[in-house]
């Protein structure tokens, strides 16, 4: 069972009813949002693309009567601003990444991994042939 950040029911993003039976194995399907890319709007698909387009884009969005509004006018779709990135870790069943904090912006990307610097098998140790080698 995942970690449930605190204010949320379901512990995988979209911390949403309509999704629990995603998991830290069986997740999605989902789309990554681009700059310049357009998204249809659906009330299902809402819990997705809600934080992006309230919190990192800073838009007005709000549900009424089935109707979804952005910036008080009815919305069908939505064009993102920036591009939009899913991190996952590399320790699968421990990582705390995008599975649970969903979509990354563009601006709040500090840097990309290029080297491994160290890696260790919990039952075989250190993973000699992997250390300094360069990331795909």
């Amino acid at each position: 069972r995942g970690y449930t950040p605190p204010g949320h029911k379901w512990p995988y993003f979209p911390n949403h009813p309509d999704y629990t039976d995603w998991s830290v194995d069986n997740f999605g399907p989902i789309w990554i949002p681009k700059e310049g890319a357009t998204v249809q709007l659906t009330l299902a698909n809402l819990p997705l693309y809600e934080r992006i387009i309230k919190l990192y884009e800073h838009n007005d969005l709000q549900v009424k009567d089935g109707t979804i509004l952005i910036n008080g006018s009815p919305a069908t779709s939505y064009t993102f601003q920036q591009d939009y990135y899913w991190m996952m870790g590399d320790n699968r069943h421990r990582s705390q990444d995008s599975r649970y904090w969903g979509f990354v912006p563009h601006d709040h990307v500090v840097g990309k991994a290029v080297l491994v610097w160290f890696t260790k098998d919990p039952y075989t140790g250190i993973r000699w042939k992997r250390l300094f080698t360069l990331v795909d």
